[in-house]
């Protein structure tokens, strides 16, 4: 089955207002009316209303990085799914390897949050994915199994064809050292296995699993082009808009022939 691919960037604590905005201009200049590969952009927060203006009339989706999975409360410094769904985003990546190892997020916790933003309709792209220590201990299996069922635990059956998960080996993110398309396609296969034992197989197969990872114009054809692997979070080579339209254009080309 070939699920339509996804070309996602993440630009973490990256580009100002005016440069979101400009970066925009720039970007929808080149995409026109493409919507043969789902385009999301997940600028911070500060860009998210400008994003939201510039992208509304586009195919280019938005999302955001993160967020809380309370609607309001005592949280300073955190963003409730009300505020993204206000911002018209249809995204959010939770459990990115950033903040489960920098800001030391629980898999608990990024349940809770995937399971509030199902209640708002905001799809989750859930990020699971080992440290290198964790794969030389030959852990890579136990470590995104814990991460994956512990994301879903209260997935609803009814939505669950909408989420997206992401796997994010934590050496390859940053580093320009990818995994290789064999690697990642061996535990993307064991996460839609683990899926399967959960949610059923006819499910599963509607469910997109991306690669995320020092992801670039040119290795991204090799990574999509498996039958797996349904598009990419990229990370650093999506703050260039040449360079992400790049990877949208190879993420097509790999689409015509899977």
């Amino acid at each position: 089955m070939v699920r339509t691919l996804i070309a996602a960037g993440n630009w973490k604590m990256y580009k100002t207002v005016q440069e979101a905005s400009a970066y925009a201009e720039a970007f929808l200049s080149r995409v026109g009316n493409f919507q043969e590969v789902e385009m999301i952009i997940c600028p911070p927060f500060t860009a998210l209303p400008a994003l939201s203006q510039s992208l509304s009339h586009s195919p280019v989706k938005l999302g955001a990085q993160n967020m809380h999975w309370e609607v309001k409360g005592a949280f300073t410094g955190e963003i409730a799914p009300s505020m993204l769904k206000e911002l018209r985003c249809q995204y959010v990546i939770l459990g990115h390897s950033e903040r489960r190892h920098i800001f030391r997020e629980t898999s608990e916790e990024v349940g809770k949050k995937v399971q509030s933003a199902f209640a708002w309709d905001l799809c989750p792209i859930l990020c699971v994915g080992e440290t290198l220590e964790e794969r030389e201990n030959g852990a890579t299996n136990q470590i995104v199994e814990e991460q994956l069922l512990k994301g879903i635990e209260s997935l609803p059956p009814e939505k669950a064809h909408t989420l997206v998960i992401a796997y994010e080996p934590v050496w390859a993110i940053g580093t320009g050292k990818a995994a290789t398309p064999h690697d990642a396609e061996e535990v993307i296969a064991f996460i839609r296995q683990k899926l399967g034992e959960k949610l059923g197989q006819e499910m599963v197969e509607k469910i997109r699993i991306l690669y995320g990872g020092s992801v670039t114009p040119e290795n991204v054809f090799d990574f999509v082009v498996r039958p797996s692997i349904d598009g990419t979070l990229v990370g650093g080579a999506s703050l260039d808009p040449e360079k992400f339209w790049k990877i949208v254009q190879e993420t097509y080309r790999a689409l015509q022939v899977k």
